[in-house]
């Protein structure tokens, strides 16, 4: 059933790929180089989604492993900073945001990932919600929650063999739920 399964996902991968693929040159169209660029397109998503795991699990030292030393940022779509910075510090900024009993899920699908010797560029749908206890946020009865939606791009560098994300947008294009609630940072 495993073998299933694994064939399947990269057969569906594949089908990605060869689809963008067709309207390549043909000395790009190897199979070689097919086989190449698939494993690419998921090592990539997999910085992606290891970032998401880290930030839900609260794994401060696996997202910022995540992130190559300086990282451009634009979370101005949800009224954050537009700026380059240390990836010390926005990690740090992450750690305190989600102190104590704050939750988080952050889900990406959609992704459509293009790679350049030892650049890439990946973009994606994504959905991420936040969630405070009962009590936190005045005027919520119950736990409150917070969900939004909008599109990721992420940039890459291949450094010292390994991709790290040189750059991070999220566009919102929805929110739901009350503002205080990513807003608010709790006590551990």
């Amino acid at each position: 059933m495993r073998t299933h399964a694994l064939s399947l996902a990269i057969g569906l991968a594949a089908g990605v790929t060869l689809a963008a693929l067709a309207q390549a040159p043909a000395q790009q169209r190897t199979p070689d180089l097919v086989a190449a660029r698939i494993v690419e397109e998921h090592i990539l998503r997999r910085v992606a989604d290891t970032l998401d795991h880290a930030v839900d699990t609260k794994n401060w030292t696996l997202a910022r492993a995540q992130f190559a030393d300086r990282v451009a940022l634009d979370m101005s779509s949800l009224g954050g900073p537009r700026a380059e910075v240390a990836a010390d510090e926005l990690v740090a900024g992450w750690q305190r945001a989600f102190r104590g009993d704050k939750t988080s899920l952050h889900l990406r699908t959609n992704h459509l990932a293009t790679v350049d010797s030892d650049a890439a560029r990946m973009t994606s749908h994504g959905y991420a919600w936040n969630r405070l206890p009962e009590g936190a946020v005045a005027g919520v009865d119950g736990p409150a929650l917070w969900e939004v939606w909008g599109q990721y791009d992420y940039r890459f560098a291949r450094i010292s063999g390994e991709w790290r994300i040189t750059h991070f947008t999220f566009v919102a294009t929805h929110d739901r739920g009350p503002r205080a609630v990513p807003a608010a940072v709790r006590p551990e």
